[in-house]
């Protein structure tokens, strides 16, 4: 209880966090929430003046009233502070002090509004008292909980609760004339006659209301607090697994385990950049990660084009597959287009690859083979991955290497060339041949495509 207790303090008195420590960047979406929120309140704010006008100006006149009429001065005035309200929160995030400056001006005006009623209709105070707008103080408070931050509630809830005791003070101290304080529960309701448990009960209310909403709302808070780290923590982890794998994880009912897996038909497409390593050690750092950096970002972009996932980054070489992550029944014929597109695109893209400071052309292969493939979750102690595994992925590698010693780019075994066929994928082959292919058990025909 010492915890929750001292966090209550440090959020009432402290950043409005308590004891979380909160990343950064949950901060700034924290904020800009509830910069948002603050608009959405000036918005209803503005909705309720404009249907109170309408309501005084539609609904028949009061009889009795000889006095001023400050209502429509008030609707008015309220009106305009409002609309001021509403354009000044699009422009800035509204401070602290003003927010606590508005709450003031919405009770002012209301318990003005209401102490107005026995001018207006020449009866003494301990007649508005009794008038039952003062339940729109609640509307106040309760307007302060679409921020989502419990201490306007607080504040508008103390601001509305000191309003009235003012008003009753100063009921109780004026001169009675034809006031007086009863016990009688009748006379109270149908006589100039003051009933103090009435008001004390008005004024018990609204630091009730006040204080239950509050507390529901620090504990929505932190539910809220914990959701948008959670959406963070979400888009954090789509940055290291591809969006499919992202999902699967963050949407499963049950966190998936290590050893749960999926079995599909896919592809997987193997790319890798020749002579990386000698070059790379001639370079300076900032040189060689300038083009890691390039080279993915274009590889990447043609892969997600054709449906690819990519599994992993292997410094200068990549794992990408189609089909794994989520059925496909084109994962052969996607996977050959974009291996030939890759290698093109980052032909292309020699100027770049210049101007980051590789040295000559990025000379790349590709393979591509497809088969039963098993994705699922490895690991333990805390520490989990989400590779695919499969004979497709080994035949893929080899593929990629034989490049190296046939003088090719792109590399496919006749089998995923007849599959990507079958799914619709005229690829243009420039030989085929059977070949032994180091690191695979048995020859393989293998189909040139680049």
């Amino acid at each position: 209880m010492g915890g929750r207790g001292r966090g209550i303090v440090g959020y009432l008195v402290g950043s409005g966090h308590g004891d979380k420590v909160i990343p950064a960047r949950v901060l700034a979406e924290i904020d800009r929430r509830e910069a948002a929120s603050e608009r959405l309140i000036g918005w209803v704010q503005l909705a309720i003046v404009i249907a109170f006008s309408a309501l005084y100006f539609v609904a028949p006149r009061a009889e009795g009233g000889t006095g001023e009429n400050f209502v429509p001065m008030t609707l008015g005035a309220y009106f305009l502070f409002t609309v001021f309200r509403v354009a000044l929160s699009y422009r800035v995030t509204l401070p602290g002090w003003y927010l606590v400056a508005s709450i003031v001006v919405d009770v002012a005006l209301l318990c003005g509004l209401i102490f107005s009623f026995h001018l207006q209709y020449q009866q003494p105070p301990a007649f508005y008292l009794k008038a039952p707008t003062m339940i729109y103080l609640f509307i106040f408070i309760s307007l302060r909980a679409l921020r989502f931050d419990p201490r306007f509630v607080l504040i508008s809830g103390v601001v509305a609760t000191l309003g009235w005791l003012a008003m009753v003070v100063y009921a109780l101290t004026a001169k009675m004339g034809d006031m007086y304080i009863t016990r009688n529960y009748v006379e109270y309701l149908t006589s100039n006659a003051i009933l103090v448990g009435a008001e004390i009960d008005k004024l018990l209310t609204l630091l009730g209301v006040t204080v239950i909403l509050s507390v529901a709302l620090y504990r929505a808070r932190d539910v809220l607090f914990d959701a948008i780290e959670s959406r963070a923590a979400a888009n954090d982890l789509a940055q290291f697994f591809a969006p499919e794998v992202a999902s699967t994880i963050t949407r499963s009912a049950d966190l998936p385990g290590a050893g749960s897996s999926v079995t599909r038909e896919a592809a997987i497409l193997f790319v890798d950049v020749r002579g990386f390593t000698s070059t790379a050690d001639r370079l300076a750092p900032g040189a060689v990660m300038a083009t890691l950096a390039r080279y993915q970002d274009t590889a990447l972009a043609v892969i997600e084009r054709h449906g690819g996932q990519i599994d992993k980054f292997m410094g200068d070489g990549i794992l990408a597959t189609f089909g794994a992550v989520q059925d496909s029944t084109t994962h052969a014929a996607d996977a050959l287009r974009a291996a030939v597109e890759v290698i093109a695109a980052l032909d292309a893209d020699a100027a770049a690859f210049a101007a980051a400071g590789w040295p000559g052309p990025l000379r790349t292969g590709a393979g591509v083979a497809s088969g039963t493939v098993t994705a699922g979750v490895v690991g333990a102690q805390g520490r989990l991955e989400f590779p695919v595994i499969g004979n497709a992925v080994n035949r893929a590698s080899k593929l990629e290497t034989a490049n190296k010693t046939l003088g090719t780019r792109v590399l496919t075994d006749r089998e995923t060339h007849r599959r990507a066929a079958m799914q619709g994928h005229d690829a243009p082959v420039r030989a085929m041949h059977h070949q032994r292919i180091e690191g695979l058990p048995a020859a393989v025909d293998v189909v040139v495509l680049a």
